[in-house]
């Protein structure tokens, strides 16, 4: 583990993208603000975990591949027999 000491309003940069700021200290905690591209998921550690146990609870989940083909042609023969809606124009 790398350990920082840092007071309020300084930073630190992981990698050339990634920046996290002191923003607060206080008695209850540290307030951080971290700039990072779009394309990289930034959560809390609880929020993670949450993620990381849905994930793996997906992932083990199986259906039955006859029971899911089932399921897609019911849902297509649903959408086939439904009626398009037109749209009207609003009485003046």
């Amino acid at each position: 583990m790398l350990v920082f000491t840092r007071r309020r309003n300084e930073a630190i940069m992981i990698g050339d993208a990634i920046e996290v700021r002191i923003l607060r200290l206080g008695r209850d905690g540290v307030r951080l603000g971290i700039v990072a591209p779009a394309s990289v998921a930034v959560h809390r550690r609880e929020v993670y975990d949450l993620i990381g146990a849905e994930n793996r609870s997906a992932a083990e989940a199986t259906v039955p591949a006859r029971e899911l083909a089932n399921k897609l042609r019911h849902a297509a023969k649903v959408g086939a027999n439904r009626r398009p809606e037109t749209a009207r124009a609003p009485e003046p």
